[in-house]
């Protein structure tokens, strides 16, 4: 399956995520005012973040499928990390207003809890959420998006914060309504720490970093291909999802320029068997030993 079919496929995972976002943050909002809950709201705010964020992945991976063009020639793989980046800063702001809300609580308690209903509330969106979770989760592995993972993640996120949301309240009931103030705070802080792991994440990737212990095992792959005498230089970026590697070989200066190219389709052969890595740039040098060799003898 192609980039464009998986990025297509990437999009009904987005797609749910609204849909299942919208009506909880409704949801939680509604009931979580009327049953006089600061944790359920902060949920409900949460959720109501996760909106945007999922339409600004679903924008990014629309624009992801456009074909390459003068302006763009290796494609518009990089918009989804983008949107994830543009998301990162809406999250943290919604995260900020909850704390600072928790504080304000903090300074003028209540004394009456929360409505049982409000728990209940939370119990069942973090199941429902724990659902989507699992469901791109899986979808993000099969089409292998990193901003379908960050979308799940953010899911699992969320489920557990229902289920702090969930605690909270219970505690309530049981004559300590400050615990659900305290769990707003536990909800604000979760929401600036996914904010900021999404963040991290974008401009790691928009900086064209890449994990070098990926590069050990490509290393490792290249070195390992006959014909190949040493591995003189390699690096790695990501273009959207797609990992683009440039590597420099050293091959015997005595074999042809066709026996060179063969060297080249076998390591491109097995990093997209083995790495599922698509696009490679090789570049063929002769191994410099053999030639200092053949020049002074």
């Amino acid at each position: 399956m192609g980039e464009t079919e998986n990025l297509k496929l990437g999009e009904r995972g987005a797609w749910l995520s609204i849909i299942a976002y919208i009506i909880l943050s409704s949801l939680k909002l509604i009931i979580g005012y009327f049953a006089g809950s600061e944790a359920l709201t902060a949920d409900g705010l949460n959720n109501s973040t996760d909106i945007i964020a999922s339409i600004a992945v679903l924008i990014g991976l629309k624009i992801s499928r456009r074909p390459p063009d003068h302006n763009h020639q290796y494609g518009h793989f990089r918009a989804e990390t983008v949107a994830a980046l543009l998301a990162s800063f809406i999250m943290m702001a919604v995260g900020l207003h909850v704390l600072y809300d928790a504080f304000i609580s903090a300074i003028s308690p209540k004394d009456q809890s929360p409505d049982i209903i409000a728990a209940w509330t939370a119990l069942f969106s973090s199941f429902v959420m724990f659902g989507v979770y699992k469901y791109n989760f899986k979808l993000a592995k099969n089409i292998k998006s990193h901003a379908m993972m960050a979308a799940a993640q953010d899911n699992k996120s969320d489920a557990l914060v229902s289920i702090g949301a969930f605690i909270g309240i219970i505690g309530s009931q049981v004559g300590f309504a400050w615990i659900d103030t305290i769990t707003a705070f536990i909800v604000g802080i979760l929401i600036c720490k996914t904010a900021w792991e999404i963040f991290k994440d974008s401009s790691l990737s928009l900086t064209d970093s890449f994990e070098g212990a990926d590069l050990k095992d490509i290393e490792d792959l290249i070195t390992e291909t006959p014909g190949v005498v040493s591995l003189k230089d390699i690096k790695g970026r990501y273009h959207g999802s797609s990992p683009l590697i440039d590597v420099i070989i050293e091959v015997n200066p005595h074999i042809s320029i066709l026996d060179g190219h063969k060297i080249a389709d076998l390591i491109e052969d097995k990093l997209k068997k083995e790495k599922d890595i698509n696009y490679v740039h090789i570049h063929v040098e002769p191994d410099e030993k053999e030639l200092n060799k053949q020049y002074t003898s």
